[in-house]
């Protein structure tokens, strides 16, 4: 069956409500939104996501491929703590490791803790653990997904990104399992002088740019914006959806809008694909 279903999914905190605090409402749109992406994978049912996380390890020049057996985290918030396990799918993870190294991608394949066993264990990150808190980490038994962790370079050309989610649809579409591809991503970091990141107007811009191209059905279009534009927009967004671009050249889907936001000061979106028929 292969690639089912793609989103891009925001990984701000607040977006659970156990970690909200005071923010629960400022987050809501949001909120309702992976909601709707929640019900969407839900509905398709997909035997495996594979998630693209902007912070996992950060592999210079490389991009990594988490061959563990399982993947667990804890991300603490406003004084609550939310816990999350899933079982991977070392074969399929394996497979698009070996295939992309035969193409002759950056990439490397990343255990943690032993060769296999409940130890065999990669800490995850906020990036996968928010997502998937919404996609499957409740369900039990044979409902709940497994689960495979990539993690895009931006030391690379984003061609090379693109390269490697034509891979990851590839080997999917050879599984014969139903798969869905999430992009996890928040966009532009500089929309608050008070934020961490100060404030750049490119922020906006890259957002507003990020939000036309979903619109118009072409993520393509991003890959030619000026390195230094998007330096100053902030966004840890651009380098997931590269490999969203070569999954979509690879299975045909249609782009839908769900919704967008600014609670703090980055942008958060959520939006799906779903395959034309």
């Amino acid at each position: 069956m292969g690639i089912v279903y793609a989103c891009i999914a925001p990984h701000g905190s607040e977006v659970i409500p156990k970690l909200a605090g005071d923010k629960l409402e400022a987050f809501g749109e949001t909120r309702k939104g992976m909601e709707e992406l929640a019900g969407e994978m839900k509905h398709h049912d997909p035997h495996t996501i594979i998630i693209a996380t902007p912070h996992n390890l950060r592999l210079d020049q490389t991009i990594g491929i988490v061959t563990t057996q399982y993947s667990a985290g804890n991300l603490r918030d406003k004084g609550k703590t939310v816990s999350v396990r899933f079982k991977c799918n070392r074969q399929l993870a394996q497979k698009i490791y070996q295939t992309a190294k035969n193409a002759g991608l950056p990439v490397v394949g990343v255990n943690y803790g032993t060769s296999e066993g409940p130890a065999s264990c990669m800490p995850m990150d906020w990036g996968t653990l928010i997502p998937l808190w919404f996609f499957g980490a409740s369900e039990k038994g044979k409902n709940k997904p497994r689960i495979v962790i990539v993690t895009p370079s931006r030391e690379i050309p984003l061609a090379q990104l693109v390269e490697f989610g034509k891979i990851i649809a590839d080997i999917s579409e050879k599984s014969k399992r139903p798969v869905a591809f999430v992009a996890s991503a928040d966009q532009g970091h500089a929309h608050d002088k008070n934020g961490p990141y100060g404030f750049h107007p490119a922020s906006a811009e890259y957002d507003q740019l990020v939000i036309k191209a979903v619109k118009e059905n072409n993520l393509k279009q991003l890959l030619a914006l000026d390195p230094k534009f998007v330096e100053d927009a902030k966004p840890d967004s651009l380098w997931q959806i590269a490999m969203l671009v070569g999954v979509l050249e690879r299975v045909p889907m249609q782009a839908r809008f769900i919704s967008y936001q600014v609670p703090t000061y980055f942008g958060m979106l959520c939006a799906d694909f779903k395959k034309v028929e």
